[in-house]
């Protein structure tokens, strides 16, 4: 029997590359849900007649119900999640129907995660934060602890090329991910740091090389912390290239706090910025490089540092297939955790290796 897929905001340039991977490695039947059609070539008319477009707004409860109960897995790409409720998670706990999104917002996984009790009542498998980053770079952190016999401390870094491929939601993510200070795990208690602060530079693998990397909200900051026993988990983010680094530091740390949690003013920062990637992304490309450092002790007890890091040349298609490959497992019945999961604590490494390696993706790993 033929498996139906619904990839909410399907045809935004996440969703399409989630579309994407799932129409090449499964057999599934996929819905893409927008608000309205759109005019243009659209990704059920790209991908061929496996793929098909249902009009759903998320305020539309009943119509959002039927297009759920119509669905053997859904997938939640209509980010920005930082204003997202958990209403779709909410359904398909209340359907029977699995979960899973690209989830980047601490506030939305705390409200995903708060159904932990009733998604494993009704039998409802919920892996949140799968993508690129969160994603693939939380199981790189599982497979950086378990060659450890004790982890101490999780060094995450990203770069993305200008816009990522991704369109302009992505920079509205990070405005909006620069409107509050955040709690981070540092040296074994919570302190709040501020969001594109304490500038490092972090040696990436080609192209990038090395890149100035800040503080960053993302939900990795608590949920590796809940994951793994460890004194200490940093997330840092930068952009190539680095002219984008200064002007964000600016908005983040000389403009007004009130300007920075007014909507319009993130609007408008976003669509300028985006227009400046459009021409910057011609010489920056649109990639992605993450980085992972564990550091702890061996069988041996000794200092050991364990890195590994991943470069994809389209930041959009990799998140694209981060989804991809959690909704291949789940789809298949390889991936089977009744309750809601950030993807580090669902998904074990072997699995994580070895559906990387379908899709060609090559974690480099090496120790310090």
């Amino acid at each position: 029997m033929t498996q139906r897929v619904l990839i909410i905001g399907g045809r935004g340039r996440i969703g399409s590359s989630i579309a994407q991977d799932l129409v090449t490695h499964t057999d599934a039947k996929i819905t893409v849900t927008g608000r309205d059609k759109t005019p243009g070539k659209s990704v059920e008319e790209t991908l061929g007649d496996r793929v098909q477009f249902r009009a759903v707004h998320l305020d539309d409860r009943a119509e959002l119900e039927q297009a759920i109960a119509a669905s053997d897995l859904v997938i939640h790409s209509a980010g920005p999640f930082h204003h997202r409720d958990a209403r779709v998670l909410q359904l398909c706990i209340d359907r029977g129907v699995n979960y899973t999104d690209v989830s980047d917002s601490r506030g939305f996984t705390r409200r995903a995660l708060a159904l932990q009790d009733a998604a494993e009542k009704a039998g409802v498998t919920a892996i949140i934060n799968t993508g690129i980053f969160p994603g693939i770079s939380n199981s790189m952190v599982r497979q950086g602890v378990e060659q450890l016999q004790e982890a101490d401390r999780i060094h995450l870094s990203y770069v993305v090329g200008g816009s990522g491929g991704a369109g302009v939601t992505v920079m509205r993510t990070t405005f909006l991910g620069l409107q509050n200070p955040f709690d981070a795990w540092i040296d074994g208690e919570w302190k709040q740091v501020k969001p594109y602060t304490d500038r490092e530079t972090i040696e990436f693998p080609p192209p990038y090389g090395k890149v100035g990397v800040y503080w960053f909200d993302m939900p990795e900051a608590f949920t590796l912390p809940d994951s793994f026993p460890v004194k200490t988990a940093i997330t840092k983010f930068g952009t190539s290239p680095d002219l984008y680094n200064h002007l964000t530091w600016m908005v983040a740390n000389l403009w007004p706090s009130a300007a920075l949690k007014n909507s319009a003013v993130v609007e408008f920062l976003s669509q300028v910025s985006y227009r400046m990637t459009g021409v910057t992304d011609k010489f920056s490309g649109t990639g992605v490089a993450v980085r992972s450092e564990v550091n702890g002790r061996n069988a041996a007890g000794e200092p050991a540092t364990f890195c590994s890091a991943v470069v994809h040349n389209s930041a959009a298609v990799a998140t694209g297939i981060g989804t991809g490959t959690i909704a291949e497992l789940m789809l298949k019945g390889k991936l089977t955790k009744p309750g809601v999961w950030p993807v580090e604590q669902a998904l074990s490494t072997p699995l994580f290796e070895s559906i990387m390696t379908t899709r060609g993706i090559e974690i480099a790993h090496h120790w310090l």
